[in-house]
């Protein structure tokens, strides 16, 4: 396993890493949020730039990235634009989603981005250069609200990932049985024993919170869990997940 190494952070090894996303609208709830994280048991922090109301303002954003990373001293900063048609808050044209990224690389500040699978190849690839050339991790992800693929899809998509360069990849899909549950860490699993890099899953909503507890058995190495406000089905609050990793971690 390519372990990644961010600060004095190891993702890929023992207990899932926890993340909690900043969604604040405004730049006032934002330096809230990050102040309110400081003294939670996170390890990362999540900053969702598409929630942001003045993030079409590419410099604003760069310097807001700058004050929260220095608000948060040992807790790494990912920065995502997530697109609507993965569940994210806004429209935006793929040439606005690739100069907000590289913006964010040559005036930002980050440890962590999010690159969207569907938005890898062409200005995407360049994207991925770019920022393993300042020393930012690439996490790729895919995301369906509406169901959970195939065992076979989700495997084809996470190892896709790692042939396209990511460092950490992740996928989150939604669950319509208990079956479906099976199916995400069936393939979390498999693809674990297939790939060097760590790999991010999780089924979303209250059906999948099995799949956001026991990531260590499976093989996700990243869970993400909510201060005030989540951005994502599911997600259980910051000190309860603390809670349930310590009672699953699996010491095999």
């Amino acid at each position: 396993m390519n372990l990644v190494k961010i600060n004095e952070l190891m993702i890929g090894e023992g207990k899932p890493k926890i993340a909690v996303p900043i969604v604040g609208k405004t730049i006032a709830d934002i330096i809230q949020e990050a102040e309110t994280l400081q003294s939670l048991p996170c390890d990362l922090v999540e900053w969702r730039l598409d929630l942001f109301d003045e993030v079409e303002n590419y410099q604003l954003v760069a310097d807001v990235s700058h004050r929260l990373h220095a608000l948060l001293p040992g807790k790494p900063l990912l920065l995502t634009f997530r697109t609507l048609q993965e569940g994210g808050g806004r429209a935006f044209e793929a040439a606005a989603y690739y100069e907000l990224y590289r913006q964010i690389i040559e005036n930002g500040k980050a440890d962590m981005l999010d690159l969207e699978l569907f938005m890898a190849d062409g200005q995407g690839a360049q994207i991925i250069k770019e920022a393993k050339a300042k020393g930012i991790c690439i996490i790729m992800s895919n995301h369906d609200f509406e169901q959970t693929p195939s065992q076979t899809d989700i495997c084809h998509r996470l190892l896709l990932m790692a042939e396209k360069q990511a460092d950490i990849c992740k996928i989150a899909v939604m669950p319509q049985s208990p079956a479906d549950v099976l199916t995400l860490l069936a393939a979390t699993n498999e693809v674990r024993q297939k790939t060097d890099r760590p790999i991010v899953t999780m089924s979303m909503g209250q059906l999948g919170l099995v799949s956001r507890i026991f990531g260590e058995i499976f093989g996700s190495a990243i869970t993400f869990g909510a201060a005030e406000q989540s951005s994502a089905p599911g997600q259980l609050p910051v000190g309860r997940l603390v809670e349930l990793l310590e009672t699953a971690s699996w010491q095999g």
